[in-house]
């Protein structure tokens, strides 16, 4: 009876892993050589950068909420710098075939968006990806669009604290050290 329950227990977990499968939808991070609503080709450099650097993409959930989508990719380099190597990611909680909106974040330096070390960071606006590809239940399987709606960012120069917040900090260090002498 134990055996017949463990076999009957394993069958049951295969079939919904299995039926678990293709339920994510999924996106090519690319932003070179899009398709417009027209079905134009264009461009979306991230400008401001032609040494390389790091980006990620990200969905935006309800409230503006940011959800990583995760591995990070790098700047192409040489003549291509300004655009993103390309790669397929999963979006979870999406259905294949429905639309999601994005956000695109980029930095040099550091080892994620808000690190202190970037030298540089930017983010684009918003931006919707219709029929995300992968396989929707019952149906066939659907390609991964590009970033498609993705316009141009910038990324900024990241500067350090303001002298008046470093000069605050050393008053506020100097005062605890005479107060702890006393």
């Amino acid at each position: 009876m134990k055996k017949l329950l463990v076999t009957l227990t394993a069958v049951l977990v295969a079939s919904v892993s299995a039926m678990a499968q293709g339920t994510s939808a999924q996106i090519s991070i690319n932003n070179r050589n899009l398709t417009d609503a027209s079905g134009n080709t264009y461009q979306a450099p991230i400008n401001g950068d032609t040494t390389g650097g790091t980006a990620q993409l990200f969905l935006v959930g309800s409230g503006g909420a940011l959800t990583a989508l995760t591995p990070t990719t790098v700047f192409r380099t040489g003549a291509a710098a300004p655009y993103v190597s390309a790669q397929v990611v999963d979006v979870p909680g999406v259905t294949p075939g429905t639309s999601a909106q994005f956000v695109l974040r980029a930095w040099v330096g550091g080892s994620s968006y808000g690190d202190p070390a970037n030298t540089l960071a930017g983010q684009s606006d918003p931006f919707t990806v219709s029929n995300l590809g992968g396989t929707p239940p019952g149906g066939l399987p659907i390609t991964p669009p590009s970033l498609n709606g993705l316009q141009s960012f910038t990324l900024n120069a990241v500067s350090g604290p303001e002298p008046s917040t470093i000069a605050l900090a050393a008053l506020g260090a100097a005062a605890f050290f005479i107060r702890r002498r006393k």
